[in-house]
């Protein structure tokens, strides 16, 4: 099992999508704990951290299927 150490990033730590300053938002820190929880990647709201996944293609095959049919949860 992997575990990751929490810390604050730098006050001027920029979004690894817009390059704004992620503190003059609402920032998401997100790793990648399937690979060794390597280094935090910060972005400076969830409008970038979605369209960092869209255009990187990174929910291909990785969500659940799920159909009306099936009912809930």
């Amino acid at each position: 099992m992997s575990t990751a150490t929490v810390s604050t990033p730098d006050t001027d730590e920029a979004c690894a999508y817009c390059d704004s300053q992620i503190f003059d938002h609402d920032p998401i820190c997100v790793r990648d704990c399937d690979d060794d929880c390597g280094s935090p990647t910060y972005f400076c709201n969830y409008a970038c951290l979605s369209a960092h996944i869209e255009e990187r293609d990174l929910m291909a095959g990785d969500a659940c299927r799920w159909s009306p049919e099936d009912g809930c949860c």
